[in-house]
């Protein structure tokens, strides 16, 4: 089988490691870097409008893919969808409601509100038009089999390569400190971060480092920046300085009013860390609540201020949880299971020779 990757520039990564990995399962892969080959409105490259659509077709024409695997319902999905091989969308996650909260925050401009009724527009018509979509995780499927009730989906999680996660000394931090390693760049995920002041002041002698950016950091950050025991890092270099982070850091907490299935999760208990995650969305699907973490409710304060102090005050049980932890991932959610996953599903569907 011959299977084309279409890849964002965020997940390009890690659909390299998805591909050499199907590659041992007699997969023939190639990845692309989807704008590179179908470009157009509302996109700010004009010059590539009128010539990537022809390189989409010579790419086609080249590789002869048996399906076309995308992370992103854009200008080479929307391609793919009339090319009549088999699209298969990684929904990562609930865009339908992104779409809402970006009208209720950044989209606001007519240009803007136009640019994003695009986007909604060639989304509709890729999830019409696809053989097979993999949200990425349960609760993410149950919203989709509502919203398509007659597609066909299936649950493909995020993998991982556990490998890739080892210790890595090079940062230094003030300790104890918790770290937290996500983006500001949905409003209903990054605000539930605003219950850390209260936080902050119940734990004077505990540091907090928030390594992350996005359009929705200045929103929080003059908030947080005001205590002495909060440290902002920005963006971190991936992998190698993710790793550092990760190797210096105490416990590790995901403060999320919404999310799907955050890779740092899984990142961090391949590292060996306790964690501490709202229990939104997916997450309760990559960790095992009092087992390798704890889940907090969301907005609770006094559940997350006592399960931090949990686990940063006893240190046998950040141990053993951070064990457990990266047993349960590595069993979960290597490539070797995700990749056998999708090759199964596949062959339900008869995508493909396989």
């Amino acid at each position: 089988m011959k299977l084309l990757i279409g890849a964002s520039s965020s997940k390009i990564f890690h659909l390299k490691e998805f591909a050499q990995n199907l590659e041992k399962n007699n997969v023939e892969c190639k990845v692309v870097f989807d704008s590179d080959f179908a470009d157009g409105f509302p996109s700010r490259k004009i010059k590539s409008w009128f010539s990537s659509n022809k390189k989409f077709k010579k790419l086609i024409n080249d590789f002869k893919p048996d399906a076309i695997f995308v992370d992103r319902t854009r200008h080479f999905a929307l391609e793919a969808s009339k090319s009549n091989i088999p699209l298969i969308i990684h929904l990562r996650g609930n865009q339908w409601k992104e779409f809402v909260m970006a009208k209720e925050t950044i989209y606001k401009s007519k240009e803007k509100r136009i640019a994003l009724k695009r986007w909604e527009e060639m989304g509709e018509e890729c999830f019409q038009k696809s053989e097979l979509i993999l949200p990425i995780c349960e609760h993410l499927s149950d919203i989709t089999r509502k919203r398509y009730p007659k597609k066909t989906s299936e649950t493909l999680y995020q993998g991982i390569t556990p490998e890739s996660w080892f210790q890595k000394k090079g940062m230094e931090l003030k300790h104890p400190c918790v770290g937290i390693l996500q983006s500001a760049t949905i409003w209903d995920k990054t605000k539930e971060m605003l219950i850390l002041p209260e936080i902050l002041e119940k734990m004077p002698d505990v540091h907090f480092y928030w390594a992350g950016d996005g359009v929705y950091k200045d929103k929080i950050l003059p908030i947080l920046e005001k205590y002495d025991n909060f440290h902002w890092l920005g963006s971190l270099e991936y992998p190698d300085k993710v790793r550092e982070f990760l190797t210096e850091i105490d416990v590790y907490a995901l403060i999320s009013g919404i999310d799907m299935s955050p890779l740092t999760l899984q990142e961090a208990q391949l590292m060996e860390k306790a964690v501490v995650a709202t229990n939104v969305g997916g997450i309760p699907e990559l960790m095992k609540d009092n087992e390798t973490g704890y889940l907090v409710e969301k907005g609770n304060v006094e559940d997350l201020y006592e399960k931090l102090s949990r686990v940063i005050n006893e240190q046998e049980k950040i141990t053993k949880m951070g064990e457990k932890g990266k047993e349960f991932v590595i069993k979960n959610f290597s490539w070797d299971k995700i990749c056998k996953d999708f090759l199964n599903h596949l062959k339900k569907h008869s995508i493909g020779d396989i």
